[in-house]
């Protein structure tokens, strides 16, 4: 008996300590034109180039089946598969890489003013109505739920919640259908709205149909695409990311700080200026890594920075890295520790873990507030990711996106 629990025990322990090597090797990798990859995982690893006739699937449907999108365009003799063996003999995982050409970025950590319209209006939730009669009843009660896109009413096209409210009071206590968007899937809800006064109808329904926050610009290129925040921007009250259709840039303005403390996160307040000299760009895309777009011109604090080269998630180690910021009115580096790499999270804005150990941004803002995710973080030189998320009992603590996540967009 208790030599099979010792063999259990070693199986568990053997098993234990493979996933441990398989998750210190990233499942894909980008790779500059030339080099090598070399990873730091404390394994003595070799790395032999996998020939197409002795995988199990072809290259193209291993590259199609990759996280990394860019892989589906890019050409056979700029992706290949590299199998990781310790010692040049073990064989542990395969590694998909994808040669890319050196780039560079001009790191941001401004603050700047973003505004999305959605695409349909947001339905927040249901509610009661008080009818003429006095009675209360709720018209869209199981028809329609928080995160659904009103898009069309009776066929017709409306786009703001005023266009809405009007489309219900025009039909009055007709039954109405609502086109909608739920979860990508377009469909169709009926309602009768309820009569609350002389030519007033209510459906009883809360709604959206924009969004404005402050964050901060991770990166931007001399040709003007951008990237910002490293998550996407989600409402509210529905915890879903938003579908937009059009949305703008603007610079802003920091003018209060409310200091992190455990359980309770801080924030960074801004004014935006929604006037048109402010607006310094445009916002395409609102993605689960950020939002993106083109910028006009270079934002104000920029206009002197250098670019730097892009770091790829198997170039970064554990130890000293540097945030950049705006907090308190000026761009600065501060400090931090890298204290984890995760390279195959399922979590795209959680690979860096890291704690902040300078001391002047520790007495301003107790560490990672709202309103710094998108801080690029630079390590050796080089861009490697942004400041998404902060632990809430420890907020000395955050969380970061790979710097390859971002571009990919």
């Amino acid at each position: 008996m208790k030599k099979r629990i010792c063999a259990g025990m070693l199986v568990c322990i053997l098993c234990m300590g493979y996933l441990s090597m398989m998750n210190k090797i990233p499942n894909e990798v980008m790779l500059r034109e030339g080099e090598e990859l070399k990873i730091d995982s404390g394994i003595p690893l070799t790395y032999e180039r996998v020939e197409a006739g002795e995988q199990e699937t072809t290259l193209v449907s291993l590259m199609l089946n990759s996280n990394i999108p860019s892989l589906q365009e890019s050409q056979e003799e700029k992706s290949y598969v590299l199998s990781c063996k310790i010692l040049g003999i073990i064989p542990i995982k395969e590694v998909h890489v994808q040669e890319v050409p050196k780039r560079k970025v001009l790191p941001g950590g401004v603050p700047v003013g973003i505004y999305v319209k959605t695409d349909g209006i947001l339905v927040i939730g249901t509610s009661p109505v008080n009818g003429a009669d006095g009675i209360s009843t709720e018209p869209a009660k199981y028809l329609l739920k928080s995160g659904d896109y009103i898009q069309t009413v009776n066929g017709e096209r409306v786009n703001t919640k005023e266009e809405l409210m009007s489309k219900i009071n025009a039909y009055g206590a007709e039954k109405i259908v609502f086109g909608i968007k739920r979860e990508g899937e377009e469909t169709e809800v009926a309602v009768e709205p309820v009569m609350t006064g002389e030519n007033a109808y209510k459906a009883g329904i809360w709604v959206r149909d924009d969004l404005a926050g402050v964050g901060t610009l991770t990166y931007t290129g001399r040709n003007g695409n951008y990237g910002a925040l490293g998550h996407g921007v989600s409402d509210a009250d529905t915890s879903t990311l938003i579908d937009m259709s059009s949305g703008l840039l603007y610079e802003t303005n920091i003018i209060g700080i409310v200091k992190g403390v455990r359980g309770t996160p801080g924030e960074l307040t801004g004014v935006i200026n929604y006037s048109n000299q402010y607006c310094i760009g445009s916002v395409t895309q609102n993605e689960p890594t950020g939002v993106y777009g083109k910028i006009d011109d270079i934002p104000q604090g920029l206009e002197k920075e250098k670019e730097v080269e892009v770091g790829y998630k198997q170039e970064i180690s554990v130890g000293k890295a540097n945030i950049i910021s705006t907090v308190d009115g000026e761009r600065k580096e501060y400090e931090i520790e890298i204290t984890g790499v995760n390279y195959n999270t399922r979590e795209a804005n959680k690979g860096i873990e890291f704690r902040v150990t300078d001391e002047e941004l520790l007495e301003v803002t107790g560490g990672i507030v709202q309103g710094m995710s998108g801080s690029p973080i630079i390590q050796n030189g080089k861009w490697i990711g942004a400041v998404t998320h902060v632990f809430v009992q420890d907020p000395a603590k955050g969380y970061g996106i790979f710097a390859e996540k971002m571009l990919e967009e």
